[in-house]
């Protein structure tokens, strides 16, 4: 005989009593949702790794995007601004989809995967942009012209002196955005990617188990915003003192 632990086969009766006389009840069954286990751990994965990749190549495009609007030519400088001004400026959702059904409009069609990816990477670099044009702006210009008198390179004054100033500066806000960005994965759902939020819905309209499918997918998303939040601390502490060291 298989013993199944009473957690898994919670059950709870609510009542609330209304006007002294009608009453409505329910009950919590969270076996359902115990059974159908997998395809949450599958959608957590498929959100961790959508979030990791669109964090890294956010922040590539972020700095790219400040250096240009910070030191580049007139012209690079007011069309990173409006690439900012656009995205930051209209919602995440008609983002999604305009790359997932517009542009097959004009011939390119986009898995669901690939389509959420390239949305985040788009939203968030334009958030992340601003966090290290703040942080590049922090620097004290009497570094960078000491560095130029030392005759380094323009590139070489942004790569050695102030970007990894400048990160550090704007690191914590800059988790705090990575953070965001993963939980508006969530959004990417209305086009079919397999990410955590898709597999609760499947599983909700198979068992119309809303209360449990759903509290335990907060579950999941807090353990996940908690688990990014301890790895980036441990990023701080690892990676900046190295940078000061040299």
């Amino acid at each position: 005989m298989i013993r199944i632990p009473p957690w898994r086969c919670l059950t709870c009766r609510v009542s609330v009593i209304k006007t002294g006389k009608r009453r409505l009840d329910y009950t919590f069954h969270f076996v359902d949702v115990w059974t159908a286990r997998d395809e949450l751990l599958d959608g957590a994965w498929l959100t961790i790794r959508l979030s990791a990749v669109s964090m890294i190549l956010s922040l590539l495009v972020a700095v790219v995007g400040a250096f240009g609007r910070t030191s580049g030519p007139k012209w690079v400088q007011r069309l990173v601004a409006a690439y900012v001004e656009f995205i930051r400026n209209t919602p995440f959702l008609v983002q999604v989809f305009v790359i997932f059904f517009g542009l097959p409009g004009i011939g390119i069609r986009l898995e669901a995967n690939t389509g959420a990816l390239i949305a985040m990477v788009l939203n968030g670099s334009a958030y992340t942009i601003e966090i290290v044009r703040a942080g590049i702006e922090a620097i004290s210009h009497g570094q960078v012209e000491a560095a130029i008198a030392l005759g380094l390179h323009r590139v070489q004054v942004f790569r050695k002196v102030v970007l990894p100033q400048a990160l550090r500066a704007v690191f914590a806000p800059l988790g705090s955005q990575f953070i965001l960005l993963m939980l508006n994965s969530s959004i990417v759902s209305v086009i079919s990617a397999d990410e955590l939020t898709a597999a609760a819905q499947d599983i909700q309209s198979r068992t119309f188990r809303s209360f449990e499918v759903y509290i335990v997918t907060i579950g999941i998303y807090l353990v996940l915003s908690l688990s990014f939040s301890g790895v980036f601390a441990l990023l701080n502490r690892a990676f900046f003192p190295r940078l000061e060291a040299r």
